[in-house]
């Protein structure tokens, strides 16, 4: 009976620390910044950034073979 007992004890306090971060208070984030996310390199109208994807394939060469 006292295996049972703190058993019960036991698994109580386990859920009730569990339980504990949802009783804190709430924490209010702000929006992020995406001022800055309108140029080339970001700007994806079709779900890819075209412009920087076709820059990046344009320059590819100069990085691969070294001149």
């Amino acid at each position: 009976m006292k295996k049972i007992v703190a058993a019960a004890v036991l698994s109580g306090a386990v859920l009730a620390g569990f339980a504990s971060p949802a009783l804190a208070d709430p924490v209010v984030v702000d929006k992020p910044d995406t001022s800055d996310l309108n140029n080339k390199w970001t700007t994806a109208p079709l779900g890819v950034p075209i412009f920087g994807l076709i820059e990046s394939v344009v320059k590819a060469p100069n990085f691969i073979i070294p001149n």
